[in-house]
């Protein structure tokens, strides 16, 4: 009888190119579902459980009888700490207690971070490590950093492996889908310094492909993991690679400087908090925005998992833009 894996975060852009991954193969999927979140776009076959994270009794029948979790659900925008803590932090706590009681006997339970953990980098080449301390920017960093040392707490009891992606592209997403869409008007704008930034990423379905790879690992319990390509990227570079499917000319370039995107984030802030509305820029994401180097490195992954980010940057945008296009995104 094929292991059951629970996922939580289905409905979001990750998640859902998870579970389109895994049909098909020899695993049954379990999904928790909050009560609001539509079922509809899930592929048949799927068991869906609905659950509030601050519900034990639900949770555990989420988690009675799976072999492993995948662990997708969060929030990347809120107006304060609390919020965060709320979206990001709570699940995971009240997700492993309701393993403890329910089941004992989990294989592993697999925390999708995020870089933003860690945070930025001080230099360009190299990138952050497993080993180096984290320095988040956000409260959205310190959020989930906070949940990893929850999973990390919990180790000794349930086999928790954490991975932090970088930024993830690929069909389904909407955060890159507007840089393209402002690329295939002859237009770029940017916060911080464009010619000096360097940004890891990855092609959302090699991710999955690692995250599965992190769940069955039997080096991986109790370990942190960035899984992210080997290369990292200038905004030249993503240019260049979006060029032959957007087919644009010359290219006119904005560069906010940092005290115009810092006051966007004020007011961004303020407008949140006069609204009771998540703002999609206020200080903390303006923070983030101006950093120079968002990089991380894919060794400890190479090393302990085997894991190598294989799309290119070309294929990968290639693929992307042609999906926006088939869905009529672009």
């Amino acid at each position: 009888m094929s292991e059951t894996i629970l996922v939580t975060g289905s409905t979001g852009f990750i998640g859902a190119r998870l579970l389109h991954c895994l049909e098909g193969r020899d695993f049954a999927v379990r999904v928790l579902l909050r009560p609001e979140s539509n079922a509809r776009s899930l592929p048949e076959g799927v068991d869906a459980v609905r659950a509030d994270f601050s519900d034990p009794d639900a949770l555990g029948r989420a988690v009675l009888g799976v072999a492993r979790i995948v662990h997708l659900a969060g929030i990347t925008r809120a107006r304060n700490e609390e919020e965060f803590d709320r979206g990001n932090v709570m699940p995971v706590r009240n997700l492993l207690a309701a393993v403890r009681e329910h089941n004992p006997g989990l294989k592993r339970f697999v925390l999708v971070s995020s870089l933003a953990a860690a945070g930025p980098a001080s230099e360009g080449v190299h990138g952050v490590r497993e080993s180096d301390e984290p320095r988040p920017v956000s409260a959205y960093g310190r959020s989930k950093l906070r949940a990893e040392r929850i999973c990390m707490d919990a180790s000794g009891t349930v086999p928790v492996t954490i991975v932090r992606p970088p930024a993830v592209y690929g069909p389904g997403d909407r955060d890159v889908l507007q840089v393209f869409r402002m690329l295939s008007k002859g237009v770029l704008v940017s916060a911080g310094n464009p010619f000096v930034q360097r940004f890891s990423m990855i092609y959302v379905d090699d991710l999955v492909r690692g995250i599965m790879e992190a769940a069955y690992s039997g080096n991986a319990a109790g370990h942190l993991y960035y899984l992210t390509s080997r290369q990292t990227w200038s905004w030249d570079d993503v240019i260049a690679a979006a060029r032959p499917s957007l087919g644009f000319g010359k290219l006119r370039r904005i560069v906010l400087p940092n005290p115009l995107v810092y006051l966007l984030g004020a007011f961004g802030g303020l407008a949140g908090r006069l609204s009771g509305k998540p703002p999609l820029i206020n200080r903390d994401k303006a923070n983030e925005l101006v950093q120079d180097y968002w990089v991380c490195s894919s060794e400890k992954a190479a090393e302990e998992l085997g894991f190598i980010a294989a799309t290119q940057l070309a294929e990968g945008v290639g693929k992307t833009i042609a999906w926006y296009r088939k869905k009529g995104w672009m």
